[in-house]
């Protein structure tokens, strides 16, 4: 399995034990994809401007787009026979020619209320689109919360309800689909940080500025399952690609804290039952003095485990 890192000098590819790179003429890429030998990697900057870089064959070019009103590309995402691209401020993209160019999907940003959103720190940006390749797509922006489409991107609904279980405690961990109700509550913060597809129908996990959470029904209804974490801050979530109710967060100590790991000790903390407990995995990482950061797009999983 290749493994992309974006960096602030370009991309690298991650294969075999071997490290290919830089990519991508030293462009800062927060974001890159790969499908069937193509590379898609988003980035940009002040200087750069906006635009997805495409390795095809071998081959690397860049299409700016035009990416209108962007100042960098931070998410890039395959949605069928098209590409998905998120910016800062928080625009969507697509390509249905294979990235040759680019245009705005302006019903995102046409809803109303839109013009309310607040950036947060970094910003007001569209950093995550989930695909289902059946014409659903949900985006993560910071700080206005998730938006779930299901025509493809034609029109849009706020997705940002909490919700409480009527059912038994650890009843999501037994039975994915039946036998817990749900009653809707008041909104969660809005500043989701990252999104991920569970392995079942409607499955969502969510690393929000507040704690992390799951929804069973494609985002309409949101359940807090921070209890067991260490903190309720950080920034990605990765999910198991065949197994449900498995996946991982990186706790930091806080937004105000420094944003590292909590007591300086690098710990990846995963739950197999949904979220209902969880574990702190550390074995060959740091212990002590640990003062880094993991950022959204930041961690991948696959079959094998987890990846940052």
């Amino acid at each position: 399995m290749d493994i992309l890192v974006g960096t602030t000098k370009g991309l690298f590819v991650l294969s075999g034990g071997r490290v290919e790179g830089p990519f991508c003429e030293g462009w800062p890429i927060n974001h890159a994809v790969g499908r069937g030998g193509e590379i898609f990697a988003a980035g940009g900057s002040g200087w750069h401007g906006a635009g997805v870089w495409r390795r095809r064959s071998g081959a690397w070019s860049v299409s700016k787009g035009p990416f209108d009103g962007a100042e960098q590309l931070w998410s890039v995402c395959f949605d069928r026979d098209r590409v998905l691209a998120g910016s800062k401020p928080a625009y969507l993209f697509e390509s249905t020619d294979g990235g040759e160019s680019w245009r705005r999907l302006e019903a995102l940003t046409d809803q109303p209320g839109a013009d309310q959103w607040m950036p947060g720190a970094a910003g007001l940006t569209l950093h995550t689109i989930l695909a289902d390749q059946k014409g659903g797509v949900w985006v993560g922006i910071s700080a206005a919360g998730v938006f779930e489409s299901r025509d493809g991107g034609t029109s849009w609904q706020m997705r940002n309800r909490r919700g409480n279980r009527a059912g038994p405690a650890g009843a999501l961990a037994r039975d994915w689909g039946d036998g817990v109700e749900f009653r809707q509550e008041d909104e969660i913060f809005s500043c989701v940080h990252n999104l991920a597809f569970g392995a079942a129908e409607g499955l969502i996990y969510m690393q929000n500025h507040q704690g992390v959470y799951r929804s069973r029904d494609g985002g309409a209804v949101w359940e807090e399952v921070t209890e067991g974490l260490p903190s309720t801050f950080g920034f990605p979530v990765a999910a198991h690609p065949s197994k449900a109710g498995t996946f991982w967060v990186f706790p930091l100590n806080g937004d105000s804290l420094g944003r590292y790991p909590v007591d300086g000790r690098a710990l990846v903390w995963k739950t197999s039952d949904g979220g209902e407990t969880w574990e702190g995995k550390g074995k060959g990482l740091p212990e002590k003095d640990c003062f880094f950061t993991v950022l959204r797009q930041g961690m991948a999983s696959c079959e094998g485990g987890v990846a940052f």
